[in-house]
């Protein structure tokens, strides 16, 4: 089977809601994206927000609060909300690369797999039924003088030693309180949690999830898109081969992929799509393929959206294409073109800001080129 790019740019743009919204609740947009980034708490709300039918603020807040989603690190160590199952699926993914007992993670974070194991065992005792803010989870834990000396570390906002825990299901975020972040068990916080599933069957879960929403999409970026490619090639590359028939093997361009099957009649029949949408900071339209990904995103351009700090800037899309970024002012839309990309169809760009508008609860929105 072959397509082009802008077939594929066209079936992802509406598998991921963006061109056709989405009109159910906000954790079935979620688990289609495979969860949202939520280093940024607004910037999630403005992922789901742009893509729901009718948008209400909070709404991913709302849905964590009531258990619906978990928020929780996840995906290539960042901190994302996902719906539980989809969500345990990929924490028994990475859990499986066992990052922590690497030599370099090691000297990092100046923990030993045996004080990565006995802190997993206490901090799901400590949690168990419960809501704690970092401070008051790290005080419950130095008070044992074997985690005595992995206090600073444990207090880094960077989360460095939590994450495996995070990974092995041992906790999740709670609430926050103000300004303060805090910690539970999923049990307590996450409805209908059943905890890890089985390694394999957590794969394929994990997988079908990924490609119904970014394929066509090949083991190796499944792999940097959830590990930072931390699972064995071969091990990957053997979970997509058992699938079997449940995938399509797809030509684009020249670049082999993978695709759901139940979906390659859908992409087969795709015509390109010729609108401009803008999205938000974090988008998942650009980390579900990765910024390395220079046919979405030219690689003379890459650095003007992936920044310093892991700063992940507003996206222009027009033709399925990235071409740009944009920054909001009061009233104003401030878009950053890059110099080789096509003139923006005015018609285009007013829709584009208008819907921006609409789900920011702005009046009205002008428009300016920088």
């Amino acid at each position: 089977m072959r397509v082009t790019w802008e077939q594929v740019w066209a079936w992802r743009l509406r598998r991921q809601y963006v061109a056709e919204r989405g009109t159910g609740s906000v954790p079935e947009i979620v688990a289609r994206l495979c969860g949202v980034q939520a280093q940024v708490t607004s910037a999630a709300e403005l992922a789901v927000a742009l893509r729901s039918a009718t948008p209400k603020s909070d709404a991913v807040v709302t849905e964590l609060a009531a258990g619906t989603l978990m928020k929780t690190w996840a995906m290539r160590g960042t901190l994302h909300a996902l719906t539980p199952d989809l969500g345990a699926a990929c924490l028994a993914v990475m859990a499986s690369a066992r990052t922590w007992e690497k030599p370099i993670w090691q000297r990092n974070f100046g923990a030993s797999p045996a004080e990565v194991a006995a802190l997993t065992e206490a901090v799901a005792r400590i949690l168990d039924g419960v809501v704690l803010t970092r401070e008051e989870l790290v005080g419950a834990l130095v008070a044992d003088t074997a985690f005595r000396g992995l206090g600073e570390e444990l207090r880094s906002g960077w989360g460095a030693l939590l994450k495996p825990l995070a990974w092995q299901g041992a906790l999740c975020h709670g609430p926050a309180q103000g300004s303060k972040v805090t910690f539970t068990s999923p049990a307590h916080l996450v409805r209908g949690w059943r905890g890890l599933p089985e390694l394999d069957a957590a794969a394929a879960t994990a997988i079908r999830a990924y490609l119904g929403t970014y394929g066509p999409a090949t083991p190796e970026t499944f792999n940097a898109w959830l590990t930072r490619n931390s699972l064995r090639k071969t091990q990957v590359r053997g979970w997509f081969s058992e699938l079997g028939d449940a995938i399509t093997e797809v030509d684009v361009a020249g670049r082999t992929g993978y695709l759901l099957t139940e979906h390659a009649d859908e992409l087969a029949a795709s015509t390109p799509d010729e609108n401009v949408y803008l999205l938000g900071a974090f988008d998942q339209y650009i980390l579900g393929p990765g910024t390395n990904d220079a046919e979405l995103l030219p690689a003379a351009h890459r650095a003007k959206v992936s920044r310093a700090a892991g700063w992940i800037s507003p996206l222009v899309v027009a033709g399925g294409r990235i071409t740009g970024t944009w920054e909001l002012t009061e009233d104003t839309v401030l878009l950053s073109m890059f110099d080789d990309a096509k003139p923006l169809p005015e018609h285009g760009i007013d829709a584009a800001v208008d819907h921006l508008a609409a789900v920011a609860g702005r009046p009205k929105l002008t428009v300016r080129t920088g």
